[in-house]
Formats: structure tokens, C-alpha cells, sequence
């Protein structure tokens, strides 16, 4: 860690090349309200992207998953009020979904790929990219673009890109606080052109904050990130570093309507260390999630030819990291010996191997005591009694509790390489372009689990740094190649487009404690095809789109984490994108209506041979997988983006969604699996409805905007409901420098999230949900010079 960093930190060399006039925040807002483009101009799907005016109504020290969530068919749910937690953040588009439990949308970093967005290996944007230095991010939310580099993108795919080093030199400060002690220190030096023909950047930030409800929490992040652009004559070469570490402590979802209804800013997780290891299991430090991520690529960018452009990238990805729980109880994994238990006493780690008991509680030599069998009392915390095992009333004076600290250590590495083409040429006198691509990735990653004795059970966290039982060692190798083509060919007004994909994924699991067979999966999807059409109607500024898309997602090595089980009949997720929509675009306003349907019907799910549906199934030992259901997701999104004045703009957008669970064929399966055929989609909102009002003038600037959520289920059989709700942030700005010539550069720029303080519940995954974050302020002073 401490060599990345000082590696990472000999960049800042770069920052000694000085150029000439400076670019100032108050030159930046001072610019006209940009508004939100429809970046699907001249494409057969529909996306859109962040506009300036999102940007400012989040606080600079938001994750940048936050910016997207104003955007159609977009919802975005973070437990923490400043993104801090990733096991509760949640991102959905059209129906699909990236959080705890599932990953169906792509993620990529200006074109490349993140890696997986799962809690255990995976890496969400907000890893790779400051917000300070995020210069777009672009959503498609249904059909992406057929060079995407991702195989979990059922549903969509988000670029965050970003922003090129500025042509002149500028250094900026950026200093940030606000509730639950957030703290933000952010600084970048661009250098400008040098050379001739280069130009850079370099930034640091740190931040930290406490959690929203106990306030107990240690949440840090240091960032530090560098981007080269080199410009020749025939194209551009960039290269781009980023290095984060992250600490963040977690927040607990709710179980029960009714507990919401009763404690509506509570998630049961505690502040203080009680001593009493039933209760201190919820301790809020211990449930912690540590990553490091090291992302560094390369991009070529040449035009060979008039007619001819070639792009090419490599990257390196590294991830590493851990996720804490803190049971109460220690494993029993050694035999025991007369001189006490070796997990209490220490001094020795047990590899692999399984459980033979439970120790809740030891005497004085370290020996396991069992409790008095005539106490039936409890202690009882939101998990409800806990019985008389682990209560130390039932116990003889002077028995000592015992707990477990848990890691589960995650790491990642992974290597690729990129290449895409786009020949222009004519046939029979009509415009034609034929687009191809190769992606290719090596990747490895690696996961083990380790069992830590907190050192005193009634004082506090701490644990022995040596752990006394390795649970299991597991590493996952896998390759990725993709191709694909795509020729666009032009008529008069119309522009009609035919591509086809094709994933190769294989992916193994070796167990480096040979306690099980080591297995493999191949993940070769079919040809895929896409198919569309633009129409520039007779009506300037207006064009009719469609799409067709079959999306994949490649079988995860998740599915090999249950050795002995049947993959023979397991296939790649695969799902069918259709798009119809008009658009329009003029100089102050712009608008789009899209309907799409999403058919997502071989999903893939595992049946344990011990239940009766699994035994229609076979083979596993521990049961098998096989693909069966889905979704099935058609929907309305329209937009509105109008410019009332040079200093005042209007956006609005509305999105109407029907998802809904297909059945396997089998109810037995679907009765295994808590799937009613026809149900609504767990967490996903019927209705998504923002409007919002920006302003922007010499001196001060502001906007208010406001995000309806409609009604979700968060259980599959459709029985409780997460009440829809209303979201309203807002801001203001200020130019200093209109005030003075000694203040030019500076600026200041206040952030309240949910405004309103409405109670709801945020992120939903099937049988539990985090509560929404209350209204939260920030405030930001920038500084250019």
C-alpha cells in the first residue's frame, strides 16, 4: 500500500511545468446553463448524459454514481448520504439492476471496462474517478453501443469519463464540509500545453465522514489520480492513473415494514461496544468494507487515412481489499486439548477444514463453558432473543465471552487490451460505415476468509493479528474475447445499421486447499445481433430511431463457489433490447420520447437437490444450475430539456416501467425459488417523474430540482410495499471574484439533499431494504489560480 502510494505520489513532477494564463472558477460559472444532451443524436438507441446543472446539486463529496440519477429511466440509491457504503448502493435502469445481489448493467471508465460491479471483487466508478475530476458520464439505457466492453450488461451501460487536462495552466483548491463531520480537501494542477503538443493533470483528494444515523462511523477515502494528453498530427494519445483507498463502514437493511413504520432513521446497527457479544455482533465498526484500486490504461487514437481511423488501448486493474463482520461466537475448528480451547488461547491457525461446535463462552484457562440448562433467559437486540447460549446471565460468575472478528479478503487483478476501427467509404454513390472491434482480458481473482479472536470480548473491537482459522483459499482465473462489426449504411435521409457481437469467457476455480474438485465454466455466447434505422424527418431537427439489441451476460464465478455442483446444463444470461422513439433538437430546447421492451428469459438459478424441484434436476452433488425465467420489462421515457432564457433552464423527464418475473415452466422451480409468475420486480420503482429549474447569473447561481420514485416491492411474492416518495435537492452559488478583483477564481457553492427530510426507504433488494438518507447540507469553497 505504502509503495502504490509513494509511486503514485513521484507523479506529481509533472505539476513543475508552468504555462501561461490561468482558467478560474468563476470563468466556468460564469458560462451559460449547458444543458442535458441527447447524446442518442444520430444513433438507433436512446442515451442521454449528466448535464453541469446535476453536477452542482450534488456535493463534491457525493460519490459520482449519484450524478445519473435525475436522468430517464435511471434511479439511483445510496444508504449513505455521501455514497460511503457500497454494500448498500444501488443503481437501476429500465428494470435492471447493479447492488448486492445482482449485476445486469455495464460499467466502464472512458471505454474501459470496470472489472464486475458485485461487493466481492467488483469495483463501482466511484473507485476509479474523483468527482472533481469527472468530466461527463453517458447513459444508455438500454441498447449500447455495440463496442461497449462489458458481460454483464443485460440492461445498459454507464461511461463516466474523465474530463482533459485544460489547455492552460490552473492550480485549484477545492475545501469542503458538511453534516455528520464530512470533510473534504481536493487539489489539481493542470499544466497546460507544454512540449508543443501535451498537456496534463494531476489531483489529490481526501475525505472523510461519519454514518447519518449513529454517528459513529469511520469512513475515510484518499484519492490521488493523473491524466496525460498527448496531441500529433495524425491523432491523440492519452494515458490516465488512478490509485483509491477507501475505509467504509456499513449500514444494516431493515427486515419489516413494520419496523420502518416504527423506526424510520434506524437501522439497528450500535454505536457503542456493550461487552454482551449478541449485541455487539451489530457493532456499526465491525461491519466494515476496505478496497484498494489501482487503474492505469493507455488510448491510441490515429487517423491512418482519410477514410480510416484505428483506436487501440491497454489497461491494468489491481483490487484488493476485505469485508468485516464481527460474530459472536468463536468456531470450534481445532480439537480440543486439556489446556484449553487453541481459537481462545491463540498461538496456532487452522487451514480448511469445518466447524465441530460453536464457543460462546470460556472460564478463566480458556476452556468452553456450556450454559446452566435450568436458565432459559435472552438477550434480545433486532435479531430477536437470542436464547440462553449466548446470554452471560446463564452462565457461572466469572465466564468469559468470546467473538470472532471475520474477514473475507478479496483481490483482483486483471490486464487488457483494446482495438476498434471505423472505415468510411461510399457505395454505389452512398455514404457506408463499417465499424469493428477486438477486446481481450486476462483476469484473476482471488478469495479467502479469515477468523480473527477479538483479543477482550468486553472491551472493545480489537483483534489478534494472527488468525486461528482460514476457512477456504479460492482463486478464479478467467479470459474474456470479444468481436464485434457493424456497417451503417446511408440513404438520403435514412441511415439503416447492422452489427453482430460475439463473447468468448472461460473462467475456472482452483482450490488452493484441495479440499474440493476444482471446476470450470465456459461462457461463449452466440452471435448477437443489432439492428437499426435513422430517419431525419422533414422536419428540421427531428429524427425517428429504432433498435434492436440481443445483450449478454457472462456466467460469473459465482456460480462456482459451490463445489461439486452440476454445470452442465448452465448457459450465458442473455436479453433482447427493442427501441422506438422520436427526438428532437433545436437551438434552446430539445426532447425525446422513447418506448423500449426488455424480454430477459434464461436467467440463471441453482436448485439444491435436497428440496423436490431439485430433484427433478439431478446430478450436483450439492444440487445444479440451470437457466430458467427471467424478466420481462417494456416501458415509456420521455424528456425535456428547454433553455427559457439565456440565464434560466427547464428539464423534465418521465419515465412509466412495467418489469415483471416470467416463470420457469415449472412451478415446483418456481415455488423453490419464491417466484410468482407475473409479479412485479423486486425494487423497481413503476414510476419516475424529475423536474427541475437551474439559474445562473454574473454572480449568483442556483437550481432546484425534484425526483418522484413511485411504489416498489420488496419481496418476491409482492407483500410489502416501499411506499413511493419525493426527493428535493437544491443549491446556490456564488462568483466572489464579481465582488472583488483580489477574490477572482473563487467560489462558493451550497448543497442541501433532500431538502424536505422525507423518511423513505432507499436501496430495495429481495427481503430487506436501507433506509433513504435525511437532509443533508454541504458546503464547498473552490479556489483557481
Amino acid at each position: 500500500m505504502n509503495t502504490k502510494k509513494t509511486y503514485l505520489a513521484a507523479a506529481t513532477s509533472v505539476a513543475t511545468i508552468m504555462s501561461a494564463s490561468p482558467v478560474t472558477a468563476e470563468d466556468l460559472s460564469n458560462a451559460q446553463i449547458e444543458e442535458v444532451m441527447v447524446l442518442g443524436s444520430g444513433s438507433t438507441f436512446n442515451s442521454s448524459e449528466v448535464s453541469e446543472a446535476m453536477r452542482k446539486q450534488q456535493s463534491s463529496i457525493t460519490s459520482v454514481n449519484a450524478l445519473i440519477d435525475n436522468l430517464p429511466g435511471v434511479s439511483v440509491n445510496e444508504g449513505d448520504t455521501y455514497g460511503f457504503d457500497d454494500w448498500s448502493t444501488n443503481i437501476s435502469i429500465r428494470g435492471f439492476t447493479n447492488s448486492l445481489d445482482e449485476q445486469q448493467i455495464g460499467t466502464t471508465i472512458d471505454g474501459i471496462p470496470n472489472g464486475g460491479s458485485n461487493y466481492g471483487g467488483g469495483s463501482k466508478a466511484n473507485r476509479f474517478v474523483d468527482p472533481g475530476n469527472i468530466g461527463s458520464v453517458e447513459v444508455s439505457q438500454g441498447t449500447s453501443d455495440i463496442a461497449s466492453r462489458s458481460h454483464e450488461a443485460l440492461g445498459g451501460t454507464i461511461d463516466y469519463r474523465t474530463d482533459d487536462p485544460l489547455d492552460t495552466q490552473r492550480s485549484r483548491i477545492e475545501l469542503s464540509a458538511g453534516e455528520f463531520d464530512a470533510q473534504r480537501v481536493y487539489f489539481r494542477y493542470d499544466t497546460g500545453i507544454f512540449a508543443g503538443n501535451s498537456k496534463a493533470w494531476i489531483s489529490y483528494s481526501n475525505q472523510e465522514a461519519t454514518d447519518w444515523i449513529t454517528e459513529t462511523a469511520e469512513n475515510e477515502r484518499e484519492h490521488i489520480a493523473a491524466k496525460l494528453v498527448t496531441s500529433l498530427e495524425a491523432g491523440t494519445i492519452k494515458a490516465y492513473l488512478s490509485y483509491d483507498d477507501i475505509h467504509e463502514d456499513n449500514y444494516q437493511r431493515i427486515y419489516s415494514d413494520a419496523q420502518f413504520e416504527e423506526y424510520p432513521e434506524n437501522d439497528f446497527l450500535t454505536g457503542n461496544w456493550s461487552g454482551i457479544p449478541y449485541i455487539d455482533q451489530l457493532y456499526r465498526r465491525g461491519w466494515s468494507t476496505l478496497r484498494e484500486n489501482l487503474l492505469a490504461y493507455t488510448q491510441f487514437d490515429f487517423d491512418l487515412t482519410d477514410s480510416f481511423n484505428l483506436q487501440a488501448g491497454l489497461y491494468y486493474h489491481s483490487n484488493e481489499g476485505r469485508g468485516d463482520w464481527v460474530p459472536p461466537y468463536l468456531v470450534d475448528i481445532t480439537d480440543d486439548s486439556e489446556q484449553g480451547e487453541p481459537e481462545f488461547l491463540g498461538g496456532s491457525t487452522a487451514y480448511g477444514g469445518s466447524q465441530s461446535g460453536i464457543i460462546y463462552f470460556v472460564d478463566a484457562n480458556g476452556n468452553a463453558l456450556t450454559y446452566d440448562e435450568t436458565c432459559t433467559a435472552s438477550v434480545t437486540n433486532i435479531y430477536g432473543d437470542s436464547g440462553p447460549a449466548y446470554n452471560p446471565d446463564c452462565y457461572a460468575e466469572g465466564a468469559i465471552p468470546t467473538m470472532s472478528y471475520r474477514h473475507t479478503h478479496y483481490e483482483k487483478e486483471r490486464a487488457g487490451l483494446t482495438l476498434d476501427f471505423t472505415y468510411a467509404t461510399t457505395i454505389a454513390g452512398l455514404d457506408n460505415e463499417l465499424r469493428g472491434g477486438l477486446w481481450y482480458e486476462d483476469s484473476t481473482r482471488d478469495e479467502h476468509r479469515d477468523w480473527h479472536k477479538i483479543t477482550d470480548a468486553t472491551q472493545g473491537a480489537s483483534f489478534n493479528s494472527t488468525p486461528y482459522w482460514v476457512q477456504y483459499d479460492r482463486s478464479y482465473p478467467s479470459t474474456s474475447t470479444k468481436w464485434y462489426l457493424q456497417n451503417s449504411l446511408t440513404i438520403d435521409t435514412l441511415t439503416l445499421t447492422l452489427g453482430a457481437k460475439q463473447f468468448f469467457v472461460d473462467v475456472e476455480r482452483e482450490d488452493l486447499f484441495q479440499e474440493s474438485s476444482d471446476a470450470s465454466v465456459d461462457s461463449d455466447s452466440d452471435i448477437l445481433l443489432s439492428a437499426g434505422l435513422i430517419w431525419e424527418t422533414p422536419l428540421e431537427g427531428a429524427e425517428l430511431f429504432a433498435g434492436y439489441a440481443e445483450n449478454f451476460k457472462a456466467i460469473g464465478d459465482s456460480v462456482l463457489e459451490r463445489p461439486d455442483s452440476d454445470l452442465d446444463n448452465i448457459e450465458p444470461e442473455t436479453s433482447e433490447t427493442t427501441e422506438l422513439g422520436l427526438r428532437y433538437t433545436a437551438d434552446n430546447f430539445s426532447a425525446t420520447a422513447t418506448y423500449f421492451q426488455n424480454d430477459f428469459e434464461n436467467r440463471i438459478i441453482f436448485l439444491d437437490n435436497n428440496t423436490a424441484a431439485g430433484n427433478n434436476y439431478l446430478i450436483g452433488t450439492n444440487g445444479t444450475y440451470f437457466n430458467a425465467g427471467g424478466i420481462e420489462s417494456d416501458g415509456l421515457e420521455l424528456f425535456l430539456d428547454y433553455d427559457l432564457s439565456e440565464t434560466l433552464n427547464l428539464y423534465t423527464s418521465y419515465t412509466l416501467l412495467d418489469t415483471t418475473y416470467i416463470g420457469s415452466g415449472n412451478s415446483a422451480v418456481d415455488e423453490t425459488q419464491g417466484i410468482t409468475p407475473g409479479n412485479d420486480v423486486v425494487g423497481i420503482a413503476d414510476q419516475l417523474y424529475v423536474i427541475g429549474l437551474d439559474w445562473n447569473s454574473e454572480i449568483f447561481y442556483g437550481g432546484i430540482s425534484s425526483k418522484f420514485t413511485g411504489d416498489r416491492f420488496v419481496d418476491l411474492d409482492n407483500s410489502w410495499t416501499a411506499d413511493s416518495y419525493v426527493v428535493v435537492d437544491a443549491y446556490l452559488g456564488m462568483n466572489l471574484g464579481e465582488f472583488s478583483p483580489a477574490l477572482r477564481g473563487a467560489n462558493l457553492n451550497l448543497v442541501i439533499n433532500n431538502l424536505l427530510d422525507e423518511d423513505y426507504l432507499g436501496t430495495v433488494v429481495s427481503g430487506g431494504a436501507w433506509i433513504g438518507a435525511p437532509r443533508t447540507a454541504s458546503l464547498s469553497a473552490t479556489i483557481d489560480f
